[in-house]
């Protein structure tokens, strides 16, 4: 399939390579081309870096529906990461991401696809993130990249990065949003039982390596508490006392395990249940500024607008307008 025009459905390539993982084409194969009701979301192609089809190891062939070549023809083009982080893209690859990010084209790296873009040159100087795993190689080899190894993804001038296959989950889900509305992404995250909606920015905290196992255990387990809890105003001493820490150490620790300070991760997780309930409730701004534990509806006001450069109002009107 070469689209030869944009269309109403967005057309989306996955990019297919030798030594490709399963599981991380499984994610947007999965996410892009399910239907729902019947209907497809978006037109899907699979384009081979060798120009045939690939073996994914032992069991799985991939069939290419195209080359890397038409690339640049699509609205969105993901990279589901990449075998060798050590290789570089072919020049002709390079040369056809580039004229793609020139075109309009929307490119995807999701967890170690992020390097494909890298070597393109294509994040110098712009945000983004991978695995935190492979954080200090990909410091060492692209400098000029402000890389972000807390996030679950980012999105900056086009190009979105991810971290890790469930963050790479959320990633997709968030762009099924940006073409859909979030009553569309709601659904497919249903379907495929995983949560709806994690901000980007949120942190890798599940897998994020600390100092002590036993203490990335214990901030993991007051992140489950504080997330029932939101509502709730939280003090520094009674949580460090509950994860059995000095308040200095808590502080510390809590830095390291989530890449933000207690008060920062509160309103961000707090900014993140407001949007849900904006766009699936009919409760009231200040019913919802109480709901997720803002003092009052004027600060929740600030740290909406803040974060998003919008009012929740206007959140809440776009996203139902979207629908």
């Amino acid at each position: 399939m070469t689209p030869s025009c944009k269309t109403q459905l967005p057309h989306v390539a996955i990019l297919i390579y030798p030594g490709i993982s399963p599981f991380h084409f499984a994610v947007p194969y999965a996410l892009f081309n399910t239907p729902l009701d019947g209907e497809r979301l978006f037109h899907l192609a699979l384009l081979s870096t060798t120009g045939s089809d690939i073996q994914a190891g032992p069991a799985v062939s991939i069939h290419a529906d195209g080359t890397f070549e038409q690339l640049a023809q699509y609205d969105m083009v993901i990279i589901p990461g990449w075998a060798d982080i050590s290789v570089a893209p072919t020049p002709a690859l390079t040369a056809v991401l580039q004229q793609a990010h020139a075109n309009g084209t929307h490119l995807v790296g999701l967890c170690y696809g992020a390097y494909a873009l890298a070597y393109a040159g294509l994040l110098d100087a712009r945000s983004a993130t991978t695995h935190w795993l492979a954080s200090d190689d990909f410091l060492r080899r692209f400098p000029g990249v402000k890389l972000n190894s807390h996030a679950l993804y980012i999105e900056t001038d086009n190009l979105t990065t991810s971290a890790g296959t469930a963050a790479a989950l959320d990633c997709c889900l968030n762009l099924v949003r940006r073409y859909h509305g979030s009553h569309v992404a709601n659904q497919l995250a249903r379907l495929m039982v995983v949560s709806p909606h994690r901000e980007g920015d949120q942190a890798q905290f599940i897998q994020q390596p600390v100092a002590t196992t036993t203490q990335d255990s214990r901030i993991n387990q007051l992140l489950d508490y504080l997330h029932q809890h939101l509502a709730s105003s939280q003090r520094i001493d009674h949580l460090a006392a509950r994860c059995a820490m000095s308040r200095r150490s808590f502080t510390r620790h809590f830095f390291m395990a989530t890449g933000k300070s207690l008060t920062t991760w509160l309103i961000d997780a707090r900014l993140q249940q407001s949007c849900t309930l904006l766009e699936n409730s009919h409760m009231s701004i200040d019913e919802i500024a109480e709901c997720v534990g803002f003092a009052n509806t004027r600060l929740f006001r600030h740290h909406f607008k803040l974060r998003f450069s919008l009012s929740p109002q206007a959140w809440r009107q776009t996203f139902r307008a979207t629908e």
